[in-house]
């Protein structure tokens, strides 16, 4: 796979593995340090404070340096393959470390562990632990069968589980933004994606356990939260009768979005990822209802092409996907919208390719996600269809994409500037901690002079009077 980084990616789902710490409890302390690196996307994220709770119940503590921890985790991402190059590396640099401490346990957990369980195990020995995304809850039982000598596995799917009695632990948080996962799983057969492989069937987590969460979250002091979901708008839950009972009513994506924005007008309300198959004007009349859920669908095209689209099994082609562009800004006219691209999809010819560029042209996305197309072993499209588009093609139409976009980004944020913005203090600026950042409704990242009155987790109003080509300037507004 070929990525070429841009400024008009704001949340880059391959970043680069994060180390993991929180505050620990030195009276359920059991003497051994846990180190937990995550690479991929906002779930894999969500998945190791779910790891870090189960753990941190059985007397772990965390620390940021894998070179001083007893127990190492990497949360893997099978999406793309130089996200598994990059974990294969890193495994490497671990093995140095446990060298010098022979006891250490090295794990693998998330959607690398599921697809390549034998490779780490067997063929590499890169690790001693492999642990799926559903089988978390079993992990200080594999610890244990590795202090015991063994190498320890566990990758089954689940129809049911959803974690949803864990109370996720927030990890190296700012204290304001947080994500709730709301449902696991895929069950959208995208013919390049790995995830309904590796994550297994969908299910949605009961609305009850959500809103709590949100609820504690907001009154531990966060004021934004993002439901994720690898296809939010396919969120249904329905409670479970005894014998002779009615079931209750069904509570989809809108009425969800709904009962969350009713914990506190104060609370922003984001989520992530929608299909355009499924997102319904229900969530958008939902979007426009509340102020505090904010205007911003990321709505992944992949393809401007209606045969590529069939090829990819996307389920929607061309015009259906334009017709929800059109409901969005029909419905909520100030809406950001990003997406997701691949470049040179199997048999893609260039007039295709120039559809995609025509798509974006049509849609002016405010940011994207561009990649030149990678084939993914077990999916559908490398057991059907010829990965025939030459290297040099892909890159070159990829760079032909993100030039565009880079064009569109630059377009959509200068129609933000002139004008004053409800934006949520986030923390100081990367660059200079005299700056505040925070991001818009539109999830426009925002910068302006530290002003005393205010301190991060306020809301404030913020007048922007220019702009780079990634990031709004301004200044607070009384």
């Amino acid at each position: 796979m070929f990525e070429i980084p841009t400024s008009t990616k704001q949340h880059d789902e391959s970043r680069q593995g994060e180390a993991l710490l929180i505050e620990n409890d030195p009276q359920k302390s059991n003497g051994r340090k846990l180190y937990i690196e995550s690479y991929g996307c906002q779930m894999n994220f969500s998945d190791s404070e779910i790891v870090a709770s189960i753990l941190l119940d059985k007397g772990f503590e965390t620390t940021r340096d894998y070179r001083e921890a007893d127990v190492i985790f990497i949360n893997t991402c099978s999406i793309r393959e130089n996200a598994e190059q990059r974990v294969r590396n890193r495994l490497k640099e671990f093995e140095s470390a446990k060298a010098k401490n022979p006891g250490m346990v090295v794990g693998v957990l998330g959607c690398m562990a599921e697809r390549l369980k034998s490779k780490f195990l067997e063929e590499e020995k890169l690790v001693d632990v492999v642990v799926g995304p559903d089988a978390y809850r079993d992990l200080p039982n594999l610890i244990e069968q590795v202090d015991e000598g063994s190498r320890a596995v566990n990758v089954l799917l689940s129809r049911e589980e959803t974690y949803a009695d864990i109370s996720p632990v927030r990890l190296n948080t700012n204290g304001v933004t947080a994500f709730i996962s709301i449902m696991r799983g895929c069950d959208n057969m995208c013919s390049f994606c790995v995830v309904p492989f590796t994550r297994g069937r969908e299910r949605s987590r009961d609305p009850q356990s959500i809103v709590k969460e949100a609820q504690n979250l907001f009154h531990a002091g966060y004021r934004e939260v993002t439901l994720l979901g690898q296809n939010v708008d396919s969120y249904k839950y329905t409670a479970a009768v005894a014998d002779g009972e009615e079931a209750g009513p069904t509570i989809t994506f809108a009425n969800l979005l709904e009962l969350v924005a009713q914990v506190n007008p104060l609370l922003r309300v984001r989520f992530s990822t929608s299909h355009p198959k499924d997102i319904t004007n229900d969530v958008l009349y939902t979007m426009a209802k509340y102020e505090n859920i904010c205007k911003y669908i990321h709505l992944p095209v992949q393809s401007g092409n209606s045969r590529v689209l069939q090829l990819m099994n996307r389920t929607y082609d061309r015009a259906w996907y334009m017709e929800r562009i059109n409901a969005i800004r029909s419905i909520i006219p100030n809406c950001g919208i990003s997406t997701d691209v691949i470049t040179g999809f199997c048999s893609e010819t260039e007039e295709e390719h120039q559809e995609t560029i025509s798509m974006m042209d049509y849609v002016k996305y405010d940011y994207a996600y561009m990649f030149a197309y990678s084939e993914r072993p077990g999916t559908l499209a490398a057991k059907r269809y010829a990965d025939d588009v030459p290297e040099e093609v892909k890159k070159r139409r990829l760079t032909e994409v993100v030039d565009r976009q880079r064009r569109h980004s630059l377009e959509r944020l200068q129609t933000y500037v002139g004008k004053t913005h409800k934006v949520l203090i986030e923390g100081f600026s990367k660059r200079s901690d005299k700056d505040y950042c925070g991001r818009n409704d539109q999830n426009a990242m925002v910068v302006f002079p530290v002003d005393e009155r205010y301190k991060v987790g306020d809301y404030v109003n913020v007048f922007t009077d220019k702009c780079t080509s990634a990031t709004l300037i301004g200044v607070i507004s009384s």
